[in-house]
């Protein structure tokens, strides 16, 4: 019997820590690969095509719906998609790796379902929204406009903590990233 290809799913809200510690992971465990997104938005400073996201249009993103090639996808916020390709997890199962998918809540939900024996989710929650709030102000990305919609999805969000298979409540990132590398340890070799 084969052995089912392995999914790590990491989800929180905007300013939880998801990346911060899908980082730390990747870092920790050569088996593993960045899955990469697919997101109609510009890139962000920094961020780079085939590296961050594949930054694709919306043109583009709706044919590949109608062509059913994405493992999930969502509108995330107001005229923004994003998805998850399934070119880009098999890419990473023929490299004989593990994808690991950091994505929005209700695109981890999607994942989990479609792989509910060979997956593992990890929620990670802010220690309060109050907190989150202040995170993301501090990153100087956000518009007032931008900040209030992303705080009031990420009261949402957090109600869905309980459909995930691990939560880390990130009020210290060093201990999160070292409970979310037990639970990734204990997973790779399961």
């Amino acid at each position: 019997m084969a052995i089912p290809n392995k999914i790590i799913i990491i989800t929180a809200p905007s300013g939880a820590g998801k990346t911060s510690i899908t980082r730390h992971l990747m870092r920790t465990f050569p088996q593993l690969a960045f899955s990469i997104s697919a997101a109609t938005r510009l890139a962000r400073g920094v961020e780079k095509t085939g590296v961050d996201y594949h930054f694709i249009s919306m043109d583009d993103f709706k044919q590949k719906i109608q062509h059913n090639e994405f493992i999930e996808w969502e509108m995330v916020y107001e005229g923004k998609y994003y998805g998850t390709l399934k070119s880009e997890l098999q890419r990473i199962w023929d490299e004989g790796r593990i994808p690991i998918l950091d994505i929005d809540v209700k695109g981890a939900i999607h994942v989990k379902q479609q792989y509910p024996a060979s997956s593992i989710s990890l929620f990670i929650e802010p220690p309060s929204v109050a907190e989150l709030k202040n995170r993301l102000e501090g990153r100087g990305t956000e518009t007032p406009e931008s900040l209030a919609a992303r705080i009031n999805k990420a009261a949402y969000e957090i109600s869905f903590k309980d459909q995930f298979d691990k939560l880390i409540i990130n009020d210290n990132l060093d201990n999160a990233c070292g409970k979310a590398e037990s639970i990734i340890k204990t997973f790779i070799v399961s």
